[in-house]
């Protein structure tokens, strides 16, 4: 579950909350074992969501970048490309 969670920080554009808000989805998913909480728990679920999302938005902002930021479309092309040489995918 957690192959999704990508490196936010750093890019440019920067994380949108989208992104963000997915990131916190998978981490809860994983921790709680579960792609899809019961009626009982979606509650809690919804709210370690948002909370954990505040929180990554938080650290985002307060982080300080030493590079210049990375290119999004270079970055996916040079995981797509890592993905075909690894036989994973085909080109």
């Amino acid at each position: 579950m957690c192959r999704n969670i990508h490196t936010l920080h750093n890019f440019e554009p920067a994380a949108s909350f989208d992104e963000v808000q997915a990131a916190a989805l998978q981490y809860v998913r994983k921790i709680a074992g579960t792609t899809k909480p019961s009626k009982a728990n979606q509650e809690a679920f919804d709210r370690a969501v948002a909370e954990i999302a505040h929180a990554t938005q938080h650290l985002l902002n307060d982080l300080v970048a030493v590079r210049p930021p990375k290119n999004r479309e270079e970055e996916a092309a040079k995981a797509r490309a890592r993905a075909v040489a690894s036989g994973r995918y085909a080109a």
